[in-house]
């Protein structure tokens, strides 16, 4: 296995590495580089598996070296401050993070998964989802990355209709398509898709209101969604949710 450090900051890299050679075994090989040239021209002379890369340097951003590389083949993990605009992207990409400075735990967790995911290739379409939620451009063809046990799903957000929260799971529910359960709690994509729009009904349903198609005022109010699913509505959330109804039906 051949992992690649690209940072600016020499004792970041050093103390990275460090890490790493705790958890790899002896085979493995680990390069650095310290910005975005330097890099491209690693990534093109080691063909690595892993790349931890920075998102501040001192010739370009992490971004700029992800523009220059066509296909790239190897998993991915971002190393940053605390960026809230980049984690957000990070998100719906499902991009794997790790903020500085890196817990030892966390920096394990995400190399099991990159070394698991080593054999997907779906890299290219997750960095282009990523830049488009940096580039902050809106409209249908927004797309929110699901990664479950046996494949990676690219989701339209104007096609899902809405989230179930199942214990520590988040069940989808999508337009033309099975329900994906993903094992991530649905607090977390209440805080990505707010700010586009959806809203939680129910400590347990997070909902796109476009897709709303009646608001059933039986058994303490419910709404029916496209597809004909039933979405019930709580007590505490009645008032907000009929204010944002009023505006959709």
């Amino acid at each position: 296995m051949k992992i690649l450090i690209i940072d600016n900051e020499v004792h970041l890299r050093t103390g990275l590495k460090k890490m790493l050679e705790k958890h790899v075994n002896e085979d493995t090989q680990i390069e650095e580089a310290e910005g975005v040239k330097t890099g491209i021209a690693k990534i093109d002379l080691f063909n690595p598996d892993i790349v931890f890369l920075d998102i501040e340097m001192d010739d370009g951003t992490g971004f700029d070296l992800l523009k220059q590389i066509n296909n790239p083949k190897f998993q991915l993990i971002f190393t940053t401050a605390h960026n809230q605009y980049a984690i957000q992207a990070f998100k719906f990409s499902a991009i794997d993070y790790l903020l500085k400075p890196i817990d030892t735990d966390q920096l394990k967790l995400s190399l099991d998964k990159a070394i698991g995911n080593i054999s997907k290739n779906d890299i290219s379409k997750q960095l282009s989802v990523m830049l488009q939620q940096l580039g902050g451009h809106n409209g249908d063809e927004r797309k929110l990355v699901l990664n479950d046990k046996q494949s990676t799903y690219f989701i339209k957000l104007s096609d899902l209709i809405y989230c179930e929260a199942e214990g520590p799971y988040t069940k989808f529910y999508i337009k033309d398509m099975h329900p994906i359960l993903i094992s991530q709690n649905l607090k977390d994509y209440e805080e990505m898709l707010t700010p586009h729009n959806f809203i939680r009904t129910h400590h347990s349903y997070l909902i796109n209101p476009s897709k709303i198609k009646m608001y059933d005022k039986a058994d303490g109010g419910a709404l029916i969604l496209e597809g004909g699913h039933s979405v019930p509505i709580s007590k505490r959330k009645k008032e907000f949710v009929m204010d944002i109804i009023t505006r959709h039906l």
